[in-house]
């Protein structure tokens, strides 16, 4: 069997993950915290909304690098229920006014979105 092979074999049995890195702008960030604290409330009263979504996490920038840095884990069994989650989310009209609250909330440039998977 060949490396590529066997490697993609491996992959598919591990999670994927969206990771999203951002700034706040500095006179937001009691805002953006309550923000994350809705969306959070939100996932528990719709779960039908989310239910391809394993876990999610919210991290701030606690020492060195960028002042205000935020990074979110969304954490998916693969890359088809990313799609699936992400067609009904961007469907929902609230969570679009989540969305839409967090893009005034953030410095744009700042904002990465990237896929990542297990390799352990």
């Amino acid at each position: 069997m060949s490396q590529l092979i066997k490697v993609q074999k491996e992959v598919r049995h591990t999670n994927v993950f969206i990771v999203d890195t951002h700034v706040v702008k500095p006179e937001k960030q009691g805002q953006y915290t309550s923000l994350m604290q809705r969306l959070r409330k939100y996932m528990k009263e719709k779960p039908e909304t989310f239910k391809e979504l394993k876990s999610w996490k919210v991290f701030a920038q606690m020492f060195g690098g960028t002042a205000g840095g935020y990074v979110q884990l969304w954490e998916y069994k693969n890359m088809a229920d990313i799609e699936k989650s992400m067609t009904r989310m961007f469907k929902d009209k609230e969570f679009m006014e989540i969305k839409q609250e967090f893009d005034r909330l953030i410095e744009p440039t700042t904002h990465s979105w990237n896929v990542w998977n297990s390799v352990t």
